[in-house]
């Protein structure tokens, strides 16, 4: 029997998610459809274990996959050759200073991609909470040049990693590292693969990530960010 996932309405109110044991396990994690990416609706996933991910003509696709991928910020690794890297400084390291231009270049185009799912909806959407102060971004700069970044959405001391890149090696894991330094409890990175497998992540199960989710949206901001809601320019 084919199964389909929940259809949200696009009116729907923004808590309007099935339980999250109802998601599919085939594609694994798939939970729901629809709606749209109005930033109560994007918080309130979130802060349930869910995130959006779709492509370019589909509708908002919502996932809470079994098991989930995190990074303990302490379990971060740091291999020899960033720790060179490291103590070379060669990049200069911002936060919140390029919100729009992280994202963009998360969505460029990489080798052998066919494309990509930070859809020009997504980037409106994320560069919208950005400016309530919720989602944030770290730069790697080299050269006066923009070389890598990393951006998400923070809720407590739990950051919600959506995407990486680099233009320079090394520029998003050290800007990986500088988010470890923040203050988080908890990274959250979605879905596992051999990239974050070498840099420390681990699956656990959906039940125990959602236990922590609870420990720690609800505590106080991270330090490293402006407190949310304040926004960030």
């Amino acid at each position: 029997m084919f199964l389909r996932p929940y259809w949200i309405p696009r009116d729907a109110p923004p808590d309007d998610f099935p339980d999250l044991r109802f998601a599919l396990s085939e594609p694994n994690g798939l939970l729901a459809a629809g709606g749209d990416l109005d930033p109560q609706r994007l918080l309130t996933a979130y802060r349930r274990g869910i995130f959006p991910w779709f492509s370019e003509g589909q509708p908002v696709l919502w996932w809470s996959p079994d098991p989930r991928a995190v990074l303990l910020p302490q379990e971060i690794r740091i291999s020899r050759s960033l720790r060179k890297t490291l103590r070379r400084g060669i990049f200069l390291i911002t936060q919140d200073t390029a919100f729009g231009d992280v994202i963009r270049g998360c969505a460029s185009p990489r080798p052998n991609d066919m494309g990509t799912w930070i859809t020009e909806e997504m980037v409106k959407a994320y560069c919208r909470l950005h400016s309530m102060g919720y989602a944030h971004s770290v730069e790697c700069w080299h050269e006066g040049e923009l070389a890598g970044g990393l951006y998400g959405v923070a809720l407590g001391q739990v950051f919600f990693g959506e995407s990486m890149f680099s233009r320079v090696s090394d520029a998003s894991k050290v800007a990986l590292v500088q988010l470890r330094e923040l203050g988080f409890e908890l990274i959250d990175c979605q879905v596992p693969n051999d990239h974050l497998a070498s840099l420390g992540a681990r699956e656990i199960p959906r039940e125990d990530f959602t236990r922590l989710l609870d420990r720690w949206c609800a505590a106080p901001g991270a330090a490293g960010f402006q407190r949310q809601g304040e926004g960030s320019g």
